[in-house]
């Protein structure tokens, strides 16, 4: 047992050293079984399923909103700049978006979706400007989460610009209902009312309102039945004001 603990522990540390390709040690645990016998064996199985478990574990990506930008188009500092079409193609590569990275490639997303909603062309302020922005960031924070369930912090930065983009949706909505409806048909937002007010749903509060809405009936029931009473009962005829006396013989 010993021994075959120290050939596992050999192989993978050969693997660790020699680099950080794991299919180097799965070859390398390979090429060794019949150098040591049963033993060696043993050890490359072992190695070979750590390879398999690893490869098993990647996860595939979906769809980005990132997918539709051309790889030839040039980052954001570069675009509208006529020298950079004078360029050779080592350079062009370097400056587009082929070789750019998420936060590149982010900026672009949210350039396109600020041209469709902005004021003027001139415009980078408005509430408008803001809802595009914070639209583009959420989407890509929503793509990383799909990914990175257990990524807290950016979940949590998630939750605060939607939260910051309902208030601007909701002042938007109140001054220029023109210009909240234009925003929403183009960046395919939904806005939902808030609630009335947020509270836990617990078992005491529940049994809670149940047993409040069974007084609240009760009560009812009872004015409405005092209310029949009084209009079954027939008022008695006004007694006059003064009543005179009676003549004495």
């Amino acid at each position: 047992m010993f021994a075959l603990r120290t050939a596992v522990l050999d192989v993978l540390g050969r693997a660790v050293r020699s680099g950080p390709s794991l299919v180097s040690a799965g070859r390398q645990a390979a090429g060794c079984q019949t150098c040591f016998g049963e033993t060696r064996t043993l050890a490359a199985r072992a190695s070979l399923v750590h390879v398999s478990r690893m490869y098993a574990t990647v996860k595939s990506e979906g769809p980005s909103q990132l997918d539709d930008l051309p790889p030839t188009m040039f980052k954001k500092e570069y675009l509208g700049i006529k020298s950079a079409e004078e360029v050779n193609d080592v350079v062009k590569r370097l400056l587009s978006l082929d070789m750019a990275n998420q936060a590149d490639k982010l900026k672009i997303k949210i350039q396109q979706l600020v041209d469709k909603v902005r004021r003027d062309p001139d415009d980078r302020t408005s509430t408008e400007v803001h809802i595009a922005a914070l639209t583009a960031r959420i989407q890509n924070i929503k793509e990383h989460l799909q990914n990175n369930p257990k990524d807290k912090a950016n979940k949590r930065r998630m939750l605060m610009s939607i939260d910051r983009r309902k208030k601007m949706l909701k002042f938007l909505r109140r001054t220029r209902y023109d210009a909240y409806e234009h925003v929403c048909t183009q960046l395919g937002i939904e806005y939902t009312f808030p609630p009335e007010y947020y509270r836990r749903a617990t078992k005491r509060w529940i049994a809670k309102k149940a047993f409040c809405l069974q007084v609240y009936q009760q009560s009812k029931k009872l004015k409405e039945n005092e209310l029949s009473q009084k209009k079954k009962h027939i008022p008695k005829a006004n007694p006059p004001l003064y009543v005179f006396p009676k003549p004495t013989n």
